[in-house]
């Protein structure tokens, strides 16, 4: 029976790059034998992005949202609407500024059948995205030393970005969507950890699929930025989010490095001098 996939995108004001996305997708989709259905939450664009996506790709399901809802309640929303619609065999999470590469969705796909070979538990698969115009590792699969770059092989890890993830339906009937606790970020990491929780192996993919530039810090940890706006964007779902970044400390680390995460985000906010000359230490 032919397989089935619900694509999950949420975007807001971004619709010339929201357009390269879904023709990115759909170029590489073409070749594959498979179903997608797209469900893309439009979050309140002025831009004429619900416009520009009904005119051009009319097979996309197009959801309303709020204007209030950001990544993880944009994602929330399109995967809610995805399994009331019916039965399907993946959902693959897709970020709108990120592109597929030629053969990206097939070497996904392919990279997925590879871990079935051998493994019968279920997984998922992050794909990795290099930055424009370069081999330099963007997005992907990462682990406690930082980012797991391709290299023709399958590996495991602990994090993953939410910019391109395969989630197969016996994932999803395990640990469900994601957690209503985050507000924008943080909430692909959790997903990630919440599946190795319940004996589900986290996969990078073995090449780039896909590119995607790396987003700007938000401000909160430079100290040359004015402490007005440094102290919002420590609150903002756009920058750290501080409480929601710790609910995730808490309920994935120990004691000792949750206290050590408290004090050292503090610091760097309201105390960056004396941030910097304790940071070893911490």
């Amino acid at each position: 029976m032919e397989k089935i996939t619900a694509v999950l995108l949420t975007v807001f004001n971004r619709k010339e790059t929201t357009l390269l996305c879904l023709k990115s997708f759909h170029e590489q989709a073409v070749s594959l034998k498979m179903k997608f259905d797209i469900f893309l939450v439009d979050d309140g664009s002025t831009d004429g992005t619900f416009e520009a996506v009904s005119m051009q790709f009319p097979r996309v399901n197009l959801i309303k949202g709020t204007g209030d809802l950001f990544w993880g309640g944009g994602m929330r929303l399109a995967w809610n609407t995805a399994i009331k619609k019916k039965k399907y065999d993946f959902f693959l999470w897709l970020n709108d500024d990120t592109i597929i590469l030629d053969n990206g969705l097939n070497n996904l796909f392919e990279d997925y059948k590879s871990v079935l070979k051998f493994k019968k538990e279920p997984f998922l698969i992050t794909g990795a995205c290099k930055k424009t115009n370069s081999n330099e590792f963007s997005y992907g699969g990462r682990n406690e030393l930082g980012a797991i770059v391709p290299n023709g092989e399958l590996q495991t890890c602990k994090y993953i970005n939410g910019n391109i993830v395969l989630v197969p339906f016996e994932v999803y009937e395990i640990i469900g969507i994601l957690s209503e606790k985050y507000t924008h970020a943080i909430g692909d990491f959790d997903y990630g950890l919440r599946a190795l929780r319940n004996n589900i192996n986290c996969y990078t993919t073995s090449s780039y699929v896909a590119m995607c530039d790396e987003n700007p810090i938000s401000g909160w940890m430079d100290s040359s930025v004015p402490f007005k706006k440094r102290r919002k964007l420590f609150f903002s779902p756009k920058g750290l989010n501080v409480k929601e970044f710790m609910y995730f400390t808490r309920k994935h680390y120990n004691f000792k490095r949750t206290i050590s995460v408290f004090f050292k985000v503090h610091l760097q906010v309201f105390f960056p001098k004396m941030y910097h000359k304790l940071k070893n230490k911490l």
